[in-house]
C-alpha cells in the first residue's frame, strides 16, 4: 500500500508519535511519501518519496495520514482536493473530533486499519467564489471542510450581513461575523456559537451569526443544494474571510456566493467507532450516574 504521512506541527509529542507511524509502515513494508518536515527527525538513511506542505500528492497515494489535531486534519485537505483518496487521522492533540485514531493505542488501532476494520465516511465541502475575479480566494484552493466565516477586522463595529437564499433575501444580519458551517464543521466553531449539532449525514448548512445584535435571529439550517449569497457592509474597508485554518481579507460590498462543492473528501471510522460514542466521548454527553449502558 502507498500512504502519505502529513504533520502540520512539530511539537515533540507530534514528532514522537509520527515516527512510530512510520516505523510500523516499514515494518509492515508499505511505500511512504512523507511531509518533509519528518525527514529532519529521522536518523536513519530512508529511500522515501517527500512532498512539501505547500505542494501537492501524488494521485497514486491509497491513504493520506494525517497526525496531529483536527487542525492538521482541515491543512491536509487541499492535499487530497477531488482526488478521493481517503484521509486516516491520528490525534495527537487535544479534543481529535475528526480524528480515528488515538495516540494511545496507536499499534493496535493501525492493527484493525489493516485488517480492514472500518469504513469511509463522506464529508461534503463549502466552496466559495467572490465578484472580485482577481481575489487571491478565486486563485487558491477556495473550499472548506468545516466552515466559512465571516469577521471584523480592525473595529469593534458590527457588521452588516445582506444573505439571500437562490436571490431570495432571508435577512440583514447586525453581527460581529457570521458562520456558514457544513454538517462535519456544526461541532466546531458553530457549536462554540450555540449552533445545532448535525450528523456528518445530513444533508444541509448552518447559517449562525456571531453575537448577534437581532435578538431575535437564531441560526439556521438550510438545504445543501441552495446557493448562499452575501455582501457585508461596515464601517471598515473590508473584513475578515476564513476557510478552516486559511484567513482571507475582503473588502466590504463584494458579492460573496457559498456553495456546496462538487466533490467530496473521505474520512477513515474504525468499527466500534461511530458518531453518537463521539459526541459522548468528546463532548461529555450523558456524564451522569443514571445514565449506565
Amino acid at each position: 500500500m502507498k500512504i502519505a504521512i502529513f504533520c502540520a506541527f512539530d511539537t515533540p509529542e507530534t514528532i514522537e508519535y509520527a515516527l512510530a507511524t512510520v516505523s510500523y509502515l516499514e515494518k509492515k513494508g508499505h511505500e511512504l511519501d512523507l511531509d518533509s518536515r519528518l525527514i529532519e527527525y529521522i536518523s536513519k538513511p530512508i529511500n522515501h518519496n517527500q512532498f512539501e506542505a505547500s505542494g501537492t500528492i501524488n494521485l497514486d497515494i491509497d491513504f493520506l495520514f494525517s497526525i496531529g489535531g483536527d487542525g492538521t486534519l482541515l491543512r491536509s485537505i487541499p492535499f487530497v482536493k477531488d482526488s478521493k483518496i481517503p484521509i486516516l487521522g491520528i490525534n495527537t492533540g487535544r479534543l481529535g473530533f475528526l480524528t480515528s485514531l488515538q495516540k494511545e493505542t496507536l499499534n493496535e488501532a493501525l492493527d484493525e486499519f489493516f485488517d480492514e476494520k472500518f469504513k469511509l465516511v463522506e464529508r461534503s465541502l463549502l466552496s466559495v467564489t467572490l465578484s472580485d475575479a482577481d481575489h487571491a480566494l478565486n486563485n487558491s484552493f477556495s473550499f472548506a471542510l468545516n466552515e466559512i466565516s465571516i469577521n471584523r477586522m480592525n473595529t469593534t463595529s458590527m457588521l452588516s450581513i445582506q444573505t439571500k437564499i437562490n436571490e431570495e433575501y432571508l435577512t440583514t444580519y447586525w453581527a460581529d461575523g457570521l458562520i456558514i458551517a457544513t454538517s462535519t464543521g456544526s461541532t466546531g466553531y458553530s457549536l462554540s456559537s450555540n449552533g445545532p449539532i448535525l450528523t456528518p449525514e445530513t444533508k444541509g448548512i448552518i447559517l449562525n451569526p456571531i453575537a448577534p445584535h437581532n435578538l431575535n435571529i437564531r441560526p439556521l439550517v438550510v438545504p445543501d443544494e441552495v446557493a448562499i449569497k452575501i455582501s457585508v457592509d461596515g464601517r471598515g474597508d473590508g473584513h475578515l474571510m476564513s476557510l478552516d485554518s486559511r484567513l482571507f481579507t475582503v473588502e466590504n460590498g463584494s458579492s460573496i456566493t457559498i456553495k456546496k462543492a462538487a466533490f467530496p473528501v473521505f474520512t477513515v471510522e474504525l468499527n466500534g467507532d461511530n458518531y453518537f460514542k463521539t459526541l459522548r466521548n468528546k463532548l461529555f454527553w450523558g456524564q451522569d450516574t443514571r445514565n449506565r449502558q
